[in-house]
């Protein structure tokens, strides 16, 4: 496996140098930060992700105005008190993606939430306090309790909130494949824990967070 340096300049050669790599790999929030982010923000990012699954992302972003106001703007309290069938109503609803899988999974994640929120004082603090070296146990975490939150999903709402975080693309698979830490796209908990363990020599050899270090695996490929 090659240090993370001689791929920082395998990534440069091929992006016009080590600044052009870099530039615009967003910088995570600490644990307070995230903390702080309300708890109905992580449900609509939850839901942007749920809902653009399998469909162009730019069907869901022309309904949002109107799946935001269906879903009572993600109000973890005002979805709570909502009568039973109201899931068969927004089944009908015209405004949402009408998928009732989804419809579910959007009203699973409002009670999760709510449950880790009132353990923990906020969904964010949760996340925030997760360490980085067990970020392939917060994905789990997130596809085993919540709903539909497997695959990309998790990470990439992970990354948006603006947690530490790595996103298994198919270019930093490629990467992973090519320095020998696994031999295919990993999905067993062996193969996590060997990408885990790489990402964190490379972030204590190097001194960048996930982030970083997973961006930089993508454009040593794609």
């Amino acid at each position: 496996m090659r240090i993370f340096d001689e791929i920082l300049a395998i990534a440069a050669e091929r992006k016009g140098g080590v600044d052009a790599v870099l530039a615009d790999i967003p910088m995570p929030l600490d644990a307070d930060a995230l903390a702080a982010i309300p708890d109905s923000l992580w449900l609509a990012q939850m839901t942007r992700g749920i809902m653009q699954a399998g469909i162009s992302w730019r069907v869901v972003e022309n309904k949002w105005p109107g799946i935001e106001k269906a879903f009572l703007n993600f109000d973890i309290g005002a979805i709570s008190l909502q009568p039973d069938d109201w899931y068969y109503d927004l089944c009908e609803d015209t405004r949402i993606i009408r998928s009732p899988p989804k419809v579910r999974a959007v009203l699973d994640n409002a009670e999760f939430i709510r449950r880790v929120s009132a353990e923990h004082g906020s969904f964010g603090r949760k996340v925030g306090d997760w360490p980085a070296g067990d970020f392939a146990g917060l994905i789990d975490w997130l596809k085993t309790e919540g709903a539909r939150l497997g695959g990309s999903t998790g990470p990439y709402v992970l990354r948006f909130m603006g947690k530490e975080s790595y996103i298994l693309s198919a270019d930093v698979v490629a990467r992973l494949v090519a320095e020998g830490v696994v031999d295919k796209e990993p999905t067993s908990k062996k193969a996590m824990a060997a990408v885990q363990a790489a990402f964190d020599q490379w972030r204590a050899e190097s001194g960048h967070n996930l982030t970083v270090i997973s961006r930089v695996l993508a454009q040593s490929v794609g």
